[in-house]
């Protein structure tokens, strides 16, 4: 599909676009901060303060909620030497020894955990990684031991572990989580001292979410300091886990090697120059698609996933899409949609399907059709591997 420039300000990729969206994109590309026009991806959505899906380039300015609060949540994924016909009959097993060696769950961390020899060393390896970069921001002691339990750990809501096959039967390993309890805590300070300086500004905002900081100010310093300190840890926690979870699968399987390895940011901001202007791009609900890098837009639970390549169209900024985009909020899915109906989607999968009642907001029909989010942005990215699950793990 081609962009739709619904206003000069606003282009948009989605063949599927509710108003309310629409309408909350209009709001943040209205602001005077912003540098050109919002791009909204092909899965964009309602989101908190800022739309899921969008692309916002701003000058001399960043506004916290377009961020988010899950600062740098993203993908990684790992293509192995495995082939379907390597896996066991039964991954069963398999996904009780996923379940320990990745802890899972709104505020769950390594703490009261057996103390086996990858959590030794998963401990070590997160200290040493938290060492390095303490000077990149500030913590108190109680945001450190939280930083520090949470490092390697996958979290909640739509974030996730699966055990996924190529169209030639290849193994791979997909995994969705960012910057955990810490990132949130960090990016929620600052999105309220945003609203702050915006009221003492008088800057007479349409929605008090999109208060933006301005460079050069403390309070911009103080954000960016920490705004780059949690993308890190967002980008390191994937990697902990990539390696908790290839030695699962290595073991489960009795050899196995690492091929290839992809891991990209979804909500993040960065520094970067378009038509000659260097400019704030931030990524809400988006990963960068520069010519030539690899990026993974999954679907859901019970869908497909891809692992693609981008192409560097200037008019979405170099990006594309996070993912199929939510149809339903979590609230409606749980009214709408049942653990049956999310059984009969999930087919022969091994997924956690005892807990589906408390699932059922991750159900395939809470999301858009994945299939037509690839179709919207074809003039963005090239496919190149189709994933599909075999196994499945959420928090």
């Amino acid at each position: 599909m081609a962009v739709q420039k619904i206003t000069p300000q606003l282009w948009s990729w989605a063949s599927d676009l509710e108003a309310s969206t629409r309408q909350q994109a209009e709001r943040t590309s209205r602001l005077p901060i912003v540098a050109g026009h919002v791009a909204l991806m092909a899965d964009a959505h309602l989101g908190l303060g800022a739309t899921v899906g969008s692309v916002v380039p701003t000058e001399g300015a960043i506004i916290p909620a377009c961020v988010g609060v899950d600062i740098g949540c993203g993908m990684a994924a790992v293509r192995t030497d495995l082939v379907a016909g390597d896996l066991p009959d039964d991954l069963t097993p398999m996904l009780s020894a996923v379940e320990r060696a990745i802890p899972a769950g709104m505020g769950r961390g390594h703490t009261g955990r057996h103390a086996d020899t990858r959590a030794e060393r998963r401990s070590k390896a997160a200290a040493a990684w938290l060492r390095d970069h303490r000077s990149r921001t500030e913590l108190d002691p109680k945001q450190a031991r939280r930083a520090l339990d949470q490092l390697g750990t996958l979290g909640s809501g739509n974030h996730y572990v699966e055990l996924c096959l190529d169209e030639d039967e290849t193994v791979w390993v997909v995994l969705h989580s960012g910057s955990r309890g810490i990132g949130n805590q960090l990016a929620q300070g600052h999105i309220a001292r945003a609203r702050k300086v915006a009221k003492r500004m008088e800057l007479g905002l349409e929605d008090p979410d999109l208060a933006y900081l301005l460079e050069g100010s403390p309070e911009f310093d103080h954000y960016l300091a920490d705004l780059l300190w949690a993308q890190d840890y967002a980008a390191r926690n994937r990697e902990l886990m990539l390696e908790a979870l290839l030695a699962v699968v290595f073991t489960e399987v009795g050899k196995g090697r690492q091929r290839e390895l992809v891991n990209c940011h979804h909500n993040y901001s960065a520094r970067e120059v378009h038509q000659g202007r260097e400019l704030w791009i931030t990524r809400k609900g988006a990963i960068r698609a520069g010519a030539g890098e690899l990026g993974i837009i999954p679907g859901s639970m019970g869908t497909s996933s891809f692992i693609v390549e981008g192409v560097g169209n200037p008019d979405s900024y170099e990006s594309c899409s996070h993912g199929a985009g939510r149809r339903m909020s979590r609230t409606q899915a749980r009214k709408k949609l049942t653990p049956e109906s999310l059984a009969e989607a999930m087919g022969d999968r091994t997924w956690l399907a005892a807990r589906a009642s408390s699932l059922v907001d991750e159900h395939p029909l809470a999301y858009k059709d994945i299939d037509q989010v690839m179709a919207d942005q074809a003039d963005l990215v090239v496919i190149r591997h189709r994933l599909r699950q075999v196994l499945n793990y959420k928090g």
